[in-house]
C-alpha cells in the first residue's frame, strides 16, 4: 500500500513504472497525474482518488457549519459516526458506479460529483 498525501505530482509517467504497491491511497490533492492512473491501474493497480480518500477534513468542517448554524453541537462520537457512515456511502457509490460502468474509480467518483452539481443547479433554477 502506497499513500502519497504531501503533494501534487507525485507518481508521474516517469517513476510510475517504479510503484509495486497493489493500492494507493491518494492523501494529497492530486498526487497521481493522469497518465501514471492510467498506467497504474493498466498495471491492475488500486487507487482510491483524492476525492474520496481526503474528503474527510472538508466533510467535518461542514458538519462544524451545521452545528454552528443549528446552535447544536454534536458529541465527538456523532462527528466520527456521521463522518463513517458519508465516507463508506461516498466510496460505496463510487465503487459501485465504477464497476457497472466498467470505469476506474477516479472517474467514478468525478461523475458522481459532476451529477450531483448538475441536479443542485436544476434543482435550484439556476439552469433550465
Amino acid at each position: 500500500m502506497l499513500v502519497p498525501a504531501a503533494i501534487e505530482d507525485q507518481i508521474t509517467a516517469r517513476n510510475a513504472d517504479l510503484v509495486r504497491a497493489k493500492l494507493i491511497v491518494e492523501g494529497a490533492n492530486g498526487p497521481t497525474t493522469p497518465e501514471a492512473d492510467h498506467s497504474l491501474s493498466e498495471r491492475g493497480v488500486y487507487i482510491v482518488p483524492d476525492v474520496l480518500a481526503n474528503s474527510g477534513g472538508v466533510t467535518v468542517s461542514y458538519f462544524e457549519w451545521v452545528q454552528d448554524i443549528q446552535a447544536y453541537f454534536w458529541s465527538e462520537d456523532q462527528v466520527n459516526r456521521q463522518l463513517r457512515d458519508l465516507m463508506a456511502s461516498a466510496f460505496n457509490a463510487a465503487a459501485s458506479l465504477a464497476e457497472e460502468k466498467n470505469v476506474r474509480l477516479r472517474l467514478a467518483a468525478l461523475a458522481l460529483g459532476i451529477g450531483r452539481v448538475a441536479e443542485a443547479h436544476v434543482a435550484r433554477g439556476l439552469y433550465p
